[in-house]
């Protein structure tokens, strides 16, 4: 999702950011509020700009009433009442829904046994518990080394380049009676925006459903007997790490850039393919920061870099880049409202089915479409460039829980019913895509 094109942490680090014992932003006292725009938006986003409030996520209009959702700091909060916009409050407490989140938890190490599951597996598959907290990011290496380790013959670990601090994007590989590479790939991105947790967690969440039932349900084994899986539940590591240990609404990837003091670029705005463009921002102060050069990002590098070789080879059936918040699944295009893909009626029949699939489990409900018309406009996204350079069959964003009363700061407590979902939309997906 989106920001404020210039509003971040800089703002309210010159105020004086509360912090914990561990240096990490607290915002105790911030409100949020959902705020309807249906005057002058841009006038809106420079008052809400000039009292440091922070935009968790926007809407255009194009569905809804057109909105954004700000959190506003409680010295701001005068001044922000007297502005009069129409407005519905999402949180009384910013700082206690972070607190709902849980402390980070360690590897919990592995499950003894899973009766009825896949006897080849279950004996050593990390611990179930591990989808009870967050967890830092170190952990979630171990995390897929076990996993893969329950799976020796029909996985191996991967890597799709390096971030601007030198972490290595790590992922795994999953195939099945076809043997390794043989057919088309599935390719899923996670964590591409570092402070949508619950990504990174529902796609190894679907990892470990993958493993634990290829034995024993056969809708499972067509699909991994069919399809090579590429699954990389982080792409944005330095990121990520940085909302664990110092801002927990951080966005952007860590990369500084010469002539300002802005840090990080957008990774799912610097896809080099229709880069320019509305949908993204030249302002290195802004969420949508596109960079300054198409592909300019060593993250984006990376992961185009791995994609384009799996279309080169046996080909893309399905990419999926998980975000969070609004609950959406996305078709192309972003960048353009008229523009449809080739296939767009199948992609968009897909999606809503797959949206119904999802809303049996817990009564979630998905709102589907193409990207710019259903939410708002995009450029040098993902889902446009696996559609018509790397040319994917199925090229979507899904945007996972909730509609902003947690917004980003998901509790634990829902990792599981996230996954469930997801979970279902995906096995519905691969029966009927």
């Amino acid at each position: 999702m989106r920001f404020l094109r210039a509003v971040l942490f800089l703002a309210p680090l010159a105020l004086g950011v509360q912090v914990d014992r561990q240096g990490r932003q607290t915002y105790h006292g911030y409100k949020v509020f959902r705020v309807v725009a249906d005057g002058d938006a841009a006038e809106m986003e420079a008052q809400l700009e000039s009292l440091s409030a922070i935009e968790l996520s926007c809407n255009h209009g194009h569905v809804d009433r057109q909105h954004f959702d700000v959190a506003v700091p409680p010295e701001s909060l005068d001044a922000f009442n007297s502005l009069n916009y129409e407005v519905e409050t999402l949180s009384e407490d910013l700082g206690a829904n972070i607190a709902l989140e849980g402390e980070l938890q360690p590897f919990p190490g592995l499950e003894p046994s899973v009766p009825g599951t896949n006897a080849k597996a279950a004996a050593a598959l990390p611990s179930f518990s591990w989808f009870s907290a967050y967890h830092p990011y170190a952990d979630h290496l171990t995390y897929l080394k076990s996993l893969q380790a329950a799976f020796p013959s029909n996985s191996e670990l991967i890597t799709a380049g390096t971030s601007y601090e030198g972490r290595t994007i790590q992922g795994i590989h999953l195939w099945g009676a076809g043997g390794k590479g043989s057919k088309p790939a599935i390719y899923y991105h996670g964590n591409v925006h570092a402070r949508e947790w619950i990504t990174s967690m529902t796609v190894e969440y679907i990892t470990y459903q993958l493993i634990n039932n290829y034995g024993n349900d056969t809708a499972v084994k067509a699909v991994l007997d069919n399809y090579d899986f590429y699954i990389l539940p982080i792409v944005n590591p330095d990121g990520f790490v940085y909302t664990q240990t110092s801002t927990r609404l951080w966005r952007k990837n860590r990369q500084p850039r010469s002539g300002t003091s802005s840090v990080g670029t957008d990774i799912n705005r610097n896809w080099p393919y229709k880069w320019e463009g509305s949908g993204s921002s030249t302002s290195p102060g802004s969420e949508t920061y596109r960079g300054v050069a198409p592909g300019d990002t060593p993250e984006n590098t990376g992961i185009r870099t791995f994609g384009d070789k799996l279309g080169a080879g046996k080909g893309i059936k399905l990419y999926i880049d998980w975000h969070s918040y609004g609950q959406y699944i996305l078709t192309p295009y972003g960048y353009s409202c008229s523009a449809k893909s080739p296939n767009q009626s199948r992609q968009d029949t897909l999606a809503k089915n797959t949206g119904a699939a999802i809303a049996k489990i817990h009564g979630t409900r998905f709102t589907t479409g193409a990207t710019c018309p259903t939410l708002y406009a995009t450029n040098g996204g993902s889902n446009d460039y696996f559609t018509d350079v790397t040319v994917a069959e199925l090229a979507w964003a899904i945007e996972l829980r909730d509609t902003g009363n947690y917004g980003f700061t998901l509790p634990a407590n829902q990792i599981i019913a996230s996954g469930e979902e997801s979970w279902e939309g995906q096995k519905y997906l691969w029966a009927n895509f």
